[in-house]
């Protein structure tokens, strides 16, 4: 069955930098499109990004553009989120799904505060 590991999330000072890490198994992970998306409690599920199978194609949302790099490694079948510049408006729980999307994983907490 699909499974989705997210890991990573800290606390981190505003400005800081962060490593978002997602492990995938059970579906043939190297042809798939991924996604990263992120939910504050009491508010919707926001999408961040995507990437496609071949790391060709990558789309991110305008809040995060130019901060967030999103990359995968097939061989690991684990997709990764760099997030630098974070800001408090960036806190909330991060998880990863696949297009069409899957069940949904725990997810990891990002924290930015001072």
């Amino acid at each position: 069955q699909v499974q989705l590991v997210e890991s990573g999330g800290a606390l981190v000072q505003p400005g800081g930098s962060l490593r978002l890490s997602c492990a995938a198994s059970g579906f043939t992970f190297s042809t798939y499109t991924m996604n990263w998306y992120r939910q504050v409690p009491g508010k919707e599920r926001e999408w961040v990004g995507l990437i496609s199978a071949s790391s060709k194609l990558k789309n991110y949302a305008d809040s995060v553009r130019g901060r967030f790099t999103i990359s995968r490694d097939n061989a690991k079948n684990t997709l990764y989120l760099q997030m630098n510049s974070l800001s408090p408006e960036d806190t909330a729980v991060y998880y990863c799904n696949k297009n069409p999307p899957a069940l949904w994983g725990k997810g990891t907490l990002v924290t930015v505060s001072s």
